[in-house]
């Protein structure tokens, strides 16, 4: 049955929780919204997409929270494009949609329909450099109003990866009575100080950008070489170094000869004309990268991630888990992860009430391992949260 929380917008998307085709990205403006660190945003719109039925009483409601970059689109439902978790959600699947209504929203200051830095404030202008500091507890605060709108007052499941398991955690912790079940997949309770420098190092490179303007470029041409070295930066985190040895090692990228004939990269004015295969790689992802996202939203969603602490102001680490003793958690890492250390996970799980065990997703990929090894999450997932 659903439990009131904040007051439900009168544009509240009901026809959307009692079911239609999933894959298909909606939105809901869910008014003002306080904001942790001061001050509020005055009108603020969740997109988010859904797949399957709500049941009578809300009760089968699962959430699904995206990484850093990534979109609502977890799985292809009625759309042509293959979700970031194909075959985890759908008719059949661990989560099957025959069962279970799943939700998934984009991060507050996002660029894929929720409110960010390119949306347009009241003024008719994009917010820029005026879009506010944001965190990740304000984004669970916004999802929890879509929720609201939803009519769910309790989730079956909050689960999430990377960022995404930041925003799970810490929904179990804000909203305990809300959330029966949460899986925290490669994340941890805070970012760590490597963590948050590897993160400064990205913003400053699409803050020195030339076009960049202070966040205000709009109308003139995009930061996309700041946008494209912050992805190489933060890419490199994601795979191991037994990966991209196995997958590259010094291999040359066919038709390029990294020693070249002595002549200077015109783009850098320090490399020589070739490129190794690893480069053309990070090159690639940079560009996929600047042709679907909003330099300001890296910039907004990297500073929630380095604010992330589930114990601030909640005491200490242990303390602030105390209640979510009603919450199942699992808890996953992957074995090869060099951006959220294995070790992290034992700590998160050793602060948890009860006894939950750390589970391991083996991969030499690296962090990408909790996207790449979708059957082995499915599985964990299954046998946790969906077993029949």
């Amino acid at each position: 049955m659903f439990t009131p929380g904040a007051p439900v917008p009168d544009s509240a998307p009901w026809s959307a929780a009692v079911g239609q085709g999933g894959g298909v990205l909606r939105s809901v403006n869910i008014g003002a919204l306080a904001l942790e660190a001061g001050g509020e945003l005055p009108s603020v719109t969740v997109a988010y997409e859904c797949w399957g039925t709500l049941n009578g009483d809300g009760s089968n409601a699962v959430l699904i929270q995206h990484a850093l970059t990534g979109s609502t689109h977890v799985s292809r439902g009625d759309s042509e494009e293959d979700g970031w978790w194909e075959g985890l959600v759908g008719p059949g699947e661990v989560i099957d949609t025959n069962r279970y209504f799943v939700v998934a929203a984009n991060m507050l200051g996002g660029c894929y329909g929720t409110t960010g830095p390119s949306s347009i404030a009241a003024d008719g202008a994009p917010y820029g450099s005026r879009f506010p500091f944001v965190t990740i507890r304000d984004s669970v605060h916004a999802e929890a109003r879509l929720a609201d709108a939803l009519r769910i007052g309790s989730w079956h499941a909050v689960i999430g990866g990377s960022m995404g398991g930041a925003r799970a955690l810490e929904w179990a912790v804000t909203f305990p009575e809300r959330v029966q079940r949460c899986a925290v997949v490669a994340a941890c309770a805070a970012s760590t100080a490597e963590q948050i420098a590897f993160a400064q190092a990205q913003v400053l490179a699409i803050r020195q950008d030339p076009n960049f303007a202070g966040g205000d470029y709009y109308d003139g041409a995009a930061p996309t070489l700041g946008l494209g070295l912050a992805r190489r930066i933060a890419h490199i985190t994601y795979r191991s170094e037994a990966e991209m040895g196995a997958r590259f090692g010094r291999a040359v990228q066919p038709g390029e000869d990294p020693l070249g004939d002595g002549r200077l990269r015109p783009s850098t004015g320090g490399s020589v004309a070739g490129r190794y295969r690893v480069e053309s790689y990070l090159d690639h992802q940079a560009h996929k990268l600047v042709t679907r996202f909003d330099a300001n939203s890296y910039v907004a969603i990297t500073e929630a991630l380095m604010s992330h602490d589930v114990a601030r102001g909640r005491g200490t680490l242990r303390e602030a888990l105390a209640p979510t003793g009603c919450v199942e958690f699992l808890v996953a890492a992957v074995n090869s992860d060099r951006l959220y250390f294995p070790a992290q996970s034992e700590e998160l799980a050793a602060a948890l009430p009860g006894d939950v065990k750390v589970r391991r997703i083996d991969s030499a990929i690296g962090h990408d391992g909790f996207l790449t090894e979708v059957a082995t999450v499915g599985e964990l997932l299954r046998e946790s949260f969906f077993a029949d």
